[in-house]
This record gives C-alpha cells, structure tokens and sequence, in this order.
C-alpha cells in the first residue's frame, strides 16, 4: 500500500516540529541550569535569611520546568485547552498520587513562615538530630554529628515536636556525680564547685549550681548545672567529666558502682 503524498508530508512536518522540540528541550534544560547558577550566586550575595535560599531555587527550579513543558507543548501543536482539559479530568487522581508531595509543600511553607529553626541550627526531630543543611521544596536535609546525611520531609517535620538547640545564645550543662556514703560530702562539694568555677568557658552568670539531689540505694548524687554559650556545650561537658574523675581518684572519692555480694553455704552431707 503506498504512502498517500499528503501523509508523507505530514510526517515530514510532524517528523521536524518533534525535532525542533526536542532542541528546544535541550537549550531549555541548559539555560534554566544557567539561570540556577546566576540565581544561586545572587542568594548568596543577598541579605536573604540562609533558610530560604534552597526552598527558593528549588521552587523555582520546578516552576521553570513547568514552563518549558509547557513550551515544548505547544509548539510540537497540542492545544492548551485540551491539555488543561485532561488536567482537569485527571485532577483528583493527580491530587490523590500527590497528596503527601503537597503536604510536604505545605510543610516546608510553614517552617519558612514559623521558622522553628534555620540552615546552621542543630535540631532533633522526627527521631533524628543533626545540623540543618538545607531546607528545600519537599524535604530538610541534615547533617549528623558523625557526618550521615538525613533528609526529613517537611510536612512531618513541620506538624511534629522539634528541638532546637541553637535557638538560645546559652546553654545550661546537666551533669550527675554519685559518691559514697562515707565520703565527706562537703570536700566533695568543693571539689565540683572549684573545677566547675574555674573552667574558662563557664560563664558565672547565670550562677552555677552545685547540689545534693538524692540518697541513692548506694551512692549521695549531686547535679552540677553549669551555664555556658551555645558553641561551649560540648567543650564543658567533656572537659568536666574528665576532670572530675582525675580530681576524685587524687582525692580518694570513691565512685559507687552497681555490685553483687553472693553468700554461697557449703552443704552438709
């Protein structure tokens, strides 16, 4: 069966509009990669808060490739009217398969708005705890103390507990001690209060506090709590559970321990 002379020439058309697209997906695709790094440049030159800076790119990102798509549709000859029309027929099973998309859309909306926390703060959520990398269209990205990248989606995130612990400039360290019962609890006393005073990065106001907090089954346990700048947490913490140890073994403190005396009787026979 011959090709009619009208077909042949159709496809010819259709045949170079389906090329001339896909050109025009290609040069699309680069310049929006262009127009990603101009705009990533202009962020970071902006006085922008550091949080918006990946939401923006990625919102915009999507926004472009919407367009392009829309491009490249319209010139390869598909009408807008019927394209919206399958939209809109599809509609509710698009909005059902995408239901928790726009819910993270949503969220990521809300921590922009509510800002719980910003791009450098250390949180725990969601069962993770980390140091926010990026907060992006869908999801937050952080970093773990031991370097494993954890991505969250925002709309848990935004609709669970969130702990920010770089909000505030201080931070009050809790630390525990328990010594024996025939230690001398006023040496003790002084010992906490002189390492703790004398570190370089507690700060004496607020005031540290140094106190028995209970009669334990086999030891007296004093708290210490000790405040100090956000970025000192760590630094004290450490420091102190060292030095303490170091002070009390100098000092023949004893440091009680979880122990078992069992009594065993020879049988008679």
């Amino acid at each position: 069966m011959e090709i009619s002379q009208d077909f042949q020439e159709m496809l010819v058309q259709y045949g170079i509009r389906v090329l001339i697209g896909l050109v025009i997906l290609l040069i699309g695709l680069a310049l929006i990669k262009t127009l990603q790094k101009i705009l990533d440049k202009s962020l970071k030159a902006s006085k922008l808060n550091e949080s918006l800076h990946g939401f923006i790119k990625s919102l915009t990102t999507f926004g472009l490739n919407i367009v392009l798509f829309i491009t490249v549709l319209s010139f390869l000859g598909i009408p807008m009217t019927t394209f919206v029309a399958i939209l809109g027929a599809a509609g509710l099973a698009i909005g059902f398969a995408l239901r928790d998309s726009l819910g993270n859309i949503a969220g990521g909306i809300i921590i922009l708005t509510a800002r719980p926390f910003n791009v450098g703060d250390f949180i725990s959520a969601q069962g993770e705890m980390g140091t926010v990398k990026e907060i992006l269209i869908l999801h937050t990205r952080l970093s773990t103390p031991d370097n494993k990248k954890v991505v969250i989606p925002n709309g848990p995130l935004a609709n669970g507990n969130i702990t920010n612990f770089s909000a505030e400039d201080l931070r009050r360290v809790d630390l525990t001690y328990g010594v024996g019962y025939d230690d001398d609890i006023r040496q003790v006393k002084a010992i906490l209060t002189e390492l703790v005073e004398g570190h370089e990065l507690t700060l004496k106001e607020p005031e540290p506090m140094i106190r028995v907090i209970e009669h334990g089954d086999s030891s007296v346990n004093f708290t210490v709590r000790a405040w100090c700048n956000k970025d000192d947490y760590w630094s004290i913490y450490y420091d102190l559970q060292e030095a303490v140890k170091i002070r009390f073994d100098e000092e023949n403190i004893s440091i009680p321990y979880p122990q078992m005396d069992v009594h065993m009787n020879a049988l008679e026979k």
